[in-house]
């Protein structure tokens, strides 16, 4: 039976690097995102690279939509092993501008709807597809923002959110064979950065470049936590993708190991162990 993958929020970025990583494994891979331009072009590049790509034009702020696209999941494939939620607002140039947050356009608040509110939605509805399979996998991208401040309280908000939501679903997921995490990837060299011309990259932004990860790098980081028998001592939990890394034994694609950013921006929060799912 085929190996079947959602990856939302894949039309561009982080979204499509890890579509395209979990296509080499040779998965169909439903990629959602609201440009269905961007879509095609990574449904080509996942075909390309030996998986079998499929093109829903979502927007995961409509709850009808997202529902529509796991009912044709479930009538094409009759299962899930896979989620990755990705999607997210992020309103770009006005997420990193310098100030407070009234300062900022009033439509940052949209990472707490596409991101946290979106995440819930899409692990609703794929939890029925996904309980019975025995070594499905849930992962919410979040990141350090969760417990430092980047980009201001929306952003941290969304992400500290999206970590707490994980570890509650852990144990909701915790007498099935499903398993849910928050997964914290580093820098992300998306091919948006590649193709930004020299002249348009800031000084501080070339000399970090080296340190950034390719969004192939967490694809291939989640594949291996998707392939660990073990995984479910870990569901529940906010994991760094670096760590992640050198526990599967995985560098980026240049063969680089990647750096973990926690002396700088903190360590997820070890939420209490042991408590009762629904208590």
């Amino acid at each position: 039976m085929s190996r079947i993958a959602v990856v939302t929020g894949a039309s561009k970025g982080l979204g499509r690097g890890i579509a395209r990583a979990i296509g080499t494994e040779g998965w169909t891979v439903y990629v959602t995102g609201r440009s269905l331009t961007g879509l095609e072009e990574a449904v080509a590049q996942i075909d390309a690279l030996g998986g079998k790509g499929i093109a829903v034009a979502t927007d995961h702020g409509d709850d009808k939509q997202v529902e529509a696209l796991f009912a044709r999941v479930k009538a094409e494939q009759g299962h899930l092993d896979l989620l990755v939620n990705n999607a997210a607002a992020v309103h770009g140039q006005e997420l990193v501008r310098e100030g407070p947050f009234w300062d900022k356009d009033l439509a940052l608040v949209d990472m707490l709807s596409i991101g946290l509110r979106s995440n819930y939605v899409a692990a609703w509805h794929a939890a029925p597809l996904m309980i019975g399979r025995a070594d499905s996998l849930i992962v919410n991208i979040s990141f350090y923002g969760a417990v430092s401040y980047f980009h201001g309280p929306a952003y941290g908000a969304a992400k500290a959110g999206t970590d707490k939501m994980t570890y509650d679903m852990g144990l909701d997921f915790a007498p099935t064979a499903t398993s849910v995490v928050s997964f914290w990837p580093g820098y992300i060299l998306t091919d948006e950065v590649r193709a930004l011309p020299p002249e348009y990259v800031m000084s501080e932004l070339k000399e970090m470049l080296p340190e950034f990860e390719t969004p192939e790098y967490s694809g291939r980081v989640i594949l291996a936590l998707h392939a660990d028998p073990g995984k479910k001592s870990l569901s529940g939990q906010a994991l760094i993708g670096a760590e992640l890394a050198t526990r599967y034994g995985i560098t980026d694609m240049g063969g680089e190991t990647r750096r973990v950013w926690s002396e700088q921006l903190g360590r997820p929060v070890a939420y209490p162990h042991g408590l009762e799912a629904g208590a």
